[in-house]
C-alpha cells in the first residue's frame, strides 16, 4: 500500500441518516460503524483507514449535522463534526439523493465552502432511477458535480475513489492494478513488502451508563474527542482512537454504557449494547469503569464476569474519586469487594482515578501495561514441570475408588490468556477442588495475578497398551 509522507485525512459529513456510516464501512472494508435506519445513531467521530486504489487515507465518520439549541446533545454532535472538518484535508459532503436537497443541506454546504477545504459532493442512495432528481438537484449546492453512489450496494465507489485521489492531488499506487466488478473498484494484488503496522494494545473502556467512560477517553487523548455530559447513554457505538503512552501504541475503544438486558428496550440501545459486547470480545485489556458514588452494583459485576469469561485481561478503575470523602476506608472496602466478587481472577488491579480532573491516569496506564504483559506471559515446559513436582509433593492428588491419580506432566498451550494443559491417565476423575489448587499454585508461582488462567486436563495414552488395529 502506498503511504504518503503524511496520511491525508478525509471527513465524511452531512445530515443525519444520509448514509455516512454505511459509506465509511464501505470504504474501510469493515463493519466498524453502527448502521441503522434510525437517524442520529452516530454521535462521536470515528477514525478508520481506507485503501483507495493502493493509497492509504484516514477516514473520519462524523455525527449528522443539525441545527440545534446551544448546549444540547445535537449541538455537541455538531461541534464534533465541525472539529472534524477543521482538521480534515478533504470533505466528503453526503446528501440523500432520494430525499433531494433540503434546507439543512444548503446550510451545511455553506459551512463546508467556508472551511476553505476541497469538497467532494456525494449523492448517496442513488441506485436505480430513484435518486436521479436528487442528483440533479445537488448541483444547486455550489460544490461542483455530485458523484452518484449507493454505499449500501457498492455502486459508484470507483468513481468516488478517483475523485477523492484527484482532490487530494494523489495518484493510484503504481503497484496496484484495478479492475471493475460491477461499478466497485478492487485491488488485483497487494503491493510487495508492505511494512507491518506498529503493534497497538487494544484497550476497551466499559461500564454502566454515566460512569465517565467518554470523559476518561478524552482525558487520555488530551482532547475533547467524545461527546460528554450529564445525560446517560450519550455514547452509542464503540469508537476507537489511537495514541501513545510512554512509547507504547494504544488503540482505545470508548463503548456505550451497558445496562441490564431487561431495561434495554430501544432499538438504538440494543445496537449499542451489542457493539459494546463485541468490543469486549476483540479487546486485549478491558478497563471496567466504576462510578465511585454508586460502586459495584449488580451490573458492574455482570460486566466483570463477562470480561473474564471472554478471557480478556481486566483492570478495574474507580472514577470520580475526588468526590469520595473517606478515601482510605473506601479503598479497602472496594478492594475486598473485588477480591470477593471476582474470586476466579485474584489480584485484579483496582485503580482510583478522576477522569474530570485527570488524576490517577498514569497509575491506570501502568496497570494496563503490566496486566497486558501478564496476559501474554509464557512459561517454559521445564519450569512448569519443576513446579508440578513441587505442587504434587506438597499436596498429592486424592485417591478415587482406592486408586491414586497420577499427573504425568504439564505444558502451556497458549497465551492471551495463559492456558495450560496437564496429562493424566484418569484426568476425568480428578476433582475440581484439586484443579483449583493447581491453578492457584500456578498463579502464585509464576506471578499471574488479575488475568484469567485456563487449566485443562487431558487423558494421556498408556505407552504400554497394545496398538489398535
Amino acid at each position: 500500500m502506498n503511504r504518503p509522507a503524511q496520511t491525508p485525512v478525509v471527513a465524511i459529513v452531512g445530515r443525519p441518516n444520509v448514509g455516512k456510516s454505511t459509506l465509511f464501512n464501505r470504504l474501510t472494508g469493515t463493519r466498524a460503524a453502527l448502521v441503522s435506519d434510525l437517524p442520529g445513531l452516530t454521535r462521536d467521530r470515528r477514525d478508520g483507514v481506507a485503501d483507495i486504489f493502493g493509497t492509504e487515507i484516514r477516514l473520519v465518520d462524523t455525527a449528522g449535522l443539525e441545527e440545534a439549541q446551544r448546549g444540547s446533545i445535537a449541538d455537541r454532535m455538531r461541534k464534533q463534526s465541525e472539529q472534524a472538518i477543521a482538521t480534515a484535508d478533504l470533505i466528503l459532503f453526503v446528501i440523500d439523493a432520494r430525499a433531494g436537497v433540503t434546507g439543512s443541506d444548503k446550510e451545511f454546504a455553506r459551512i463546508a465552502r467556508q472551511s476553505g477545504k476541497p469538497v467532494v459532493l456525494v449523492a448517496n442512495k442513488a441506485e436505480g432511477h430513484k435518486g436521479t432528481d436528487g442528483v440533479l438537484d445537488a448541483f444547486s449546492l455550489g460544490l461542483g458535480s455530485p458523484i452518484a453512489i449507493s454505499a449500501e450496494h457498492g455502486e459508484g465507489i470507483a468513481d468516488l475513489s478517483d475523485d477523492v485521489l484527484a482532490a487530494l492531488g494523489l495518484k493510484a499506487a503504481p503497484t496496484t492494478a484495478r479492475r471493475r466488478r460491477g461499478d466497485a473498484a478492487v485491488a488485483d494484488e497487494k503491493p510487495a513488502q508492505e511494512p507491518e503496522r506498529e503493534k497497538r494494545i487494544r484497550v476497551a473502556i466499559v461500564g454502566r451508563p454515566n460512569a465517565g467512560k467518554s470523559t476518561l477517553v478524552n482525558a487520555l487523548l488530551g482532547e475533547d474527542r467524545m461527546i460528554t455530559g450529564p445525560e446517560p447513554g450519550l455514547t452509542r457505538d464503540s469508537v476507537s482512537s489511537d495514541f501513545e503512552y510512554k512509547g507504547q501504541a494504544i488503540r482505545l475503544f470508548d463503548t456505550a454504557g451497558l445496562r441490564r438486558k431487561a431495561k434495554i428496550t430501544e432499538t438504538a440501545e440494543k445496537l449499542s449494547a451489542s457493539d459494546a459486547v463485541r468490543s469486549i470480545r476483540f479487546a486485549e485489556v478491558v478497563v471496567l469503569l466504576i462510578d465511585a458514588e454508586r460502586p459495584f452494583e449488580h451490573q458492574d459485576l455482570t460486566i466483570g464476569h463477562r470480561v473474564v469469561e471472554e478471557g480478556r485481561a481486566l483492570v478495574v478503575a474507580i472514577n470520580k474519586w475526588d468526590l469520595v470523602p473517606e478515601k482510605q476506608k473506601t479503598l479497602r472496602e472496594l478492594k475486598a469487594r473485588v477480591a470477593e466478587s471476582l474470586a476466579q481472577v485474584p489480584g485484579v488491579p483496582l485503580i482510583a482515578i478522576s477522569a474530570r480532573s485527570e488524576s490517577g491516569l498514569d497509575h491506570l496506564m501502568s496497570a494496563i501495561a503490566k496486566t497486558y504483559e501478564t496476559w501474554n506471559r509464557r512459561v517454559s515446559t521445564a519450569h512448569l514441570n519443576r513446579w508440578l513436582e513441587g505442587a504434587l509433593s506438597r499436596h498429592s492428588p486424592p485417591a478415587v475408588h482406592g486408586r491414586r491419580i497420577k499427573i504425568r506432566y504439564v505444558t502451556q498451550l497458549s497465551t492471551r490468556p495463559p492456558t495450560f494443559v496437564a496429562f493424566s491417565q484418569r484426568a476425568e476423575a480428578l476433582p475440581q477442588s484439586y484443579v483449583k489448587y493447581l491453578t492457584n499454585s500456578l498463579r502464585e508461582t509464576f506471578d499471574l495475578p488479575g488475568v484469567p488462567v485456563r487449566f485443562h486436563l487431558r487423558k494421556s495414552e498408556n505407552p504400554f497398551a497394545p496398538e489398535k488395529r
